[in-house]
């Protein structure tokens, strides 16, 4: 069993969660250095030699280090034989990957906005100017730097949220497709990376008390999740990490957000499922 893992990860990160699940699934023994994001040490110079993006999670391996919470889980599933968590058949890993490439390239983003707007954005307020200004020019990525300073200045309004909502309509609705074609798991009986990418990122919406108002009419996805909430891995790479004082504050701080974020989803839903006019006669050619 190694005994040389480094997990370099931020409390409440839902990034680093998903490699911690990966690892306890794996039964890995593994260390932890926890970066204090809201103290700026992401962009300490000692951790900028760890991974120059000033980003979490970074996994160092007996002196290599891995970077990207996707390839860290990809990683340590190809490094490490026990527990297989990518699927054997090529169809299966694409099918797997892309989950990867949905969170990766949309939902990682709509949640930080959600997140952003909900709790986060209070905690950059207590901020001094200088703490807030180092944070926005250590972005590196001027599209990010542009979300950042949006989310922060406009919160709720920013349109930054409005698309946040749309993509993680997208995502639930594929999500219900295709538990709804087999299941239980999003790549058939068997749970991939595919089902633990996406896990820290629902309970993320939940803890805020928002996941209802996308997943009410998805009954495949609730059972879904109530499956992930009963592993192991989940429990103690998730609900059982956070303290109290996190889960009254995310409630708290969604609370606060819920009401426009259902109105946005509805409008969002209008956009794309207009209601016809009354008067609107469907005529059938013979």
């Amino acid at each position: 069993m190694p005994r040389d893992l480094t997990l370099y990860k931020a409390g409440n990160s839902i990034c680093s969660q998903k490699v911690l699940i990966t690892l306890t699934e794996k039964k890995l023994e593994f260390e932890t250095v926890d970066i204090s994001l809201f103290e700026n040490e992401q962009y300490s110079q000692k951790y900028l030699a760890i991974n120059p993006k000033g980003v979490v999670p970074a996994l160092d391996h007996a002196g290599t280090v891995i970077t990207e919470s996707t390839l860290i889980c990809e990683y340590l599933d190809e490094r490490f034989g026990q527990s297989q968590l990518i699927p054997s058949s090529a169809l299966h890993r694409a099918r797997m990957r892309k989950w990867s490439k949905i969170v990766d390239e949309g939902l990682f983003e709509a949640t930080r906005e959600i997140s952003f707007s909900a709790m986060f954005r209070e905690k950059m307020r207590s901020m001094t100017e200088e703490q807030r200004q180092i944070r926005f020019m250590n972005i590196g990525d001027p599209e990010r730097r542009a979300r950042y300073v949006s989310t922060y200045e406009m919160g709720i309004e920013s349109p930054y949220v409005f698309q946040a909502v749309a993509i993680v309509e997208k995502a639930v609705n594929d999500m219900e497709y295709t538990l709804a074609q087999g299941g239980p798991w999003l790549v058939g009986e068997k749970m991939t990376l595919a089902d633990i990418n996406l896990m820290p990122f629902i309970a993320r919406l939940e803890y805020l008390g928002l996941l209802d108002i996308w997943t009410s009419r998805h009954t495949h996805i609730v059972d879904w999740w109530t499956r992930s909430k009963n592993l192991t891995s989940y429990h103690e790479s998730i609900s059982s990490s956070l303290s109290e004082n996190e889960i009254d504050k995310m409630r708290l701080y969604g609370q606060k957000i819920r009401a426009d974020i259902g109105m946005l989803h509805d409008s969002y839903r209008a956009y794309i499922q207009p209601e016809p006019a009354a008067d609107t006669v469907t005529k059938v050619s013979g």
